[in-house]
């Protein structure tokens, strides 16, 4: 029986590309599976078929010599190392295809050697500063608890300046893999926890982590213009690497406290400022405060209601990375007193008296209401 083109088998177009292939393939693989298709007698056999078509697909120099010669390019030894009996190396396929799957998760693709030097974790430190300082900038000094380099074995973790040995187990991989039926397990090496490495005298200091746990000191620039949720990368300031592992990166996460005059909008800022009804009636000046610490006057115009605004150019906040400063917004509230003595009574019905025409605003809500009256009782 003639052999099928092996792109057929694998549902991929001809000259499809790697990543094309392996799609493919692990479809078929999820697809064909015998554990998944007990009742179909021909699953193993197709199946054995989708391995041998990958395994010379997945390879660029196979895959170009079946390009140009088709199946013969592996009969008669043509080619070298095409498929073996005419089924492929399954072990090869699938584990290929099964590193590709379950890798990550098991804790990285194997393959080669596993170094015993791992890189530190990162960390995370959240720092919380007024608005002034978001607006300023400041330099600030943190202290962060994490792990440093273990200065009796020099980050080793052997006493005595020992070398840590390839373990016999995993010879160094530091995973361990079984055959059950189709499939290959992975599992962590438990004799060097996937270190790749066995330490016969540990260092009494560090108990062979080549770390220890220790609070350090840094000094941290931040700019001006931070908002809640920048985020300052400080790179190598993590903890220590595993045996002399790289350093992780330190990274801080920045929370502005909300302020008693200001709230922030991006680079802008609002400033509510109650105002008497004699002021937003006639006009005159406020003084208002503003974030750099200084003080501006602002011109309230005559019949000022409650939430009028008013900008000052260039008071905000500054632009994280340069781009000039936003503006701030002066929020009007007109106050009504309280506490009135018997002369500000007598006063306030009087000009009551006399302003019937100097509400436009209530006249006309009383105007719209008196329609919708009529207008329900008809």
């Amino acid at each position: 029986m003639a052999k099928r083109d092996y792109y057929d088998v694998l549902g991929v177009a001809k000259g499809a590309d790697a990543a094309e292939i392996k799609k493919g393939y692990r479809q078929k693989a999820k697809e064909l599976h015998p554990d998944r298709n007990a009742d179909n007698p021909n699953a193993e056999s197709q199946f054995k078929e989708a391995n041998e078509a990958y395994e010379v697909l997945k390879d660029e120099n196979k895959k170009a010599a079946y390009d140009r010669y088709g199946h013969a390019a592996f009969e008669n030894g043509m080619g070298g190392g095409g498929p073996r009996g005419g089924q492929g190396d399954f072990g090869s396929a699938f584990s290929d295809v099964f590193d590709d799957l379950f890798g990550d998760f098991m804790g990285g693709r194997g393959g080669g050697r596993r170094s015993a030097a791992q890189r530190g974790n990162d960390l995370r430190y959240n720092l919380r500063i007024n608005l002034e300082d978001a607006y300023a900038g400041l330099q600030k000094t943190i202290t962060v608890p994490t792990a440093v380099g273990c200065a009796s074995c020099s980050g080793t973790g052997a006493e005595g300046g020992s070398e840590p040995q390839t373990c016999p187990t995993c010879s160094g991989i530091g995973k361990v893999r079984a055959q059950q039926g189709f499939f290959t397990v992975e599992r962590t090496c438990p004799t060097c926890s996937g270190m790749g490495q066995t330490i016969k005298n540990p260092c009494k200091v560090c108990h062979g982590q080549g770390r220890v746990e220790k609070e350090k000191s840094l000094s941290v620039n931040i700019p001006t213009g931070v908002e809640t949720g920048t985020r300052i990368r400080l790179a190598g300031e993590g903890e220590a690497g595993m045996r002399g592992g790289p350093t992780g990166d330190l990274y801080i996460f920045i929370e502005v406290q909300d302020h008693a005059l200001f709230e922030r909008d991006g680079n802008s800022l609002y400033c509510r400022v109650p105002v008497s009804i004699a002021t937003a009636a006639l006009g005159g000046e406020i003084e208002v405060p503003t974030i750099d610490g200084g003080r501006s006057r602002v011109k309230v115009p005559e019949g000022s209601q409650s939430g009028r605004q008013m900008r000052l150019r260039g008071k905000g906040m500054p632009a994280l990375r340069g781009g000039g400063t936003g503006d701030m917004f002066i929020e009007l509230v007109v106050e009504t007193p309280v506490k009135l003595t018997a002369r500000q009574r007598e006063i306030l019905k009087e000009f009551d008296q006399l302003s019937e025409e100097n509400n436009p605003q209530g006249s006309n809500f009383f105007d719209t209401v008196k329609g919708f009256w009529d207008s329900m009782k008809s």
